[in-house]
């Protein structure tokens, strides 16, 4: 998974490219108290870094760079919002202090059976909480603190030797969704740095 990948938007596109009206959560499970946030969302707040958060970074547009932190930690690395995001393997360190934007992330590998001789396959698991309230899309629709996202990585190769990364998001919070929030994300490995430039979001 390490490297540098680029997301490539085919669906929600009027979501993800471009901020929405205040109250268009189409598609979102929002019960009653979710709905009010969403309605109540100022505009001037479309700059903040409330969609940068750990919910819903993965559905911005941009770059990612992947990189081993150290044995027992993988960090990403997002140019949208310039966010970094730390998984961590085994028991890890315990939440401390405040919540954050990025939380705290436990990952583990899960594996698939396969056939005698077949290659070992799977996906990486990653479920993060302690988060601070933020946004699943940048026009106000919520997240709360409650929320536990959890996330299924599955690095593919396409037909024409492509590497592709699908990034599988489920988002659990009953202060505000009616049932989970699932989003599929693809990621097309780049073969460098180029276009690398993060860009910090603006207040909080």
């Amino acid at each position: 998974m390490t490297g540098y990948w680029v997301s490539v938007v085919t669906e929600d596109w009027k979501f993800r490219m471009v901020v929405g009206r205040k109250g268009n959560f189409g598609g979102v499970p929002l019960n009653a108290d979710g709905r009010r946030a969403a309605n109540a969302w100022d505009p001037k707040e479309a700059a903040s870094c409330k969609p940068y958060g750990a919910a819903a970074v993965m559905r911005e547009p941009g770059r990612l760079h992947i990189t081993w932190d150290n044995d027992a930690t993988l960090k990403v690395e997002t140019d949208a919002g310039a966010q970094t995001r730390l998984f961590h393997f085994g028991a890890g360190p315990p939440p401390a202090g405040q919540p954050t934007l990025q939380g705290d992330s436990a990952a583990e590998w899960e594996y698939a059976t396969t056939g005698r001789g077949q290659p070992r396959k799977g996906d990486l698991k990653v479920v993060t909480t302690h988060l601070m309230p933020g946004y699943l899309r940048t026009n106000g629709v919520p997240y709360s603190g409650n929320a536990v996202l959890t996330e299924y990585y599955d690095r593919l190769t396409g037909p024409n030797g492509d590497e592709w990364l699908v990034v599988t998001t489920q988002v659990d919070d009953p202060q505000y969704l009616t049932m989970p929030f699932v989003t599929s994300t693809h990621f097309k490995m780049l073969r460098d740095a180029t276009g690398w430039d993060p860009q910090p979001c603006a207040g909080k």
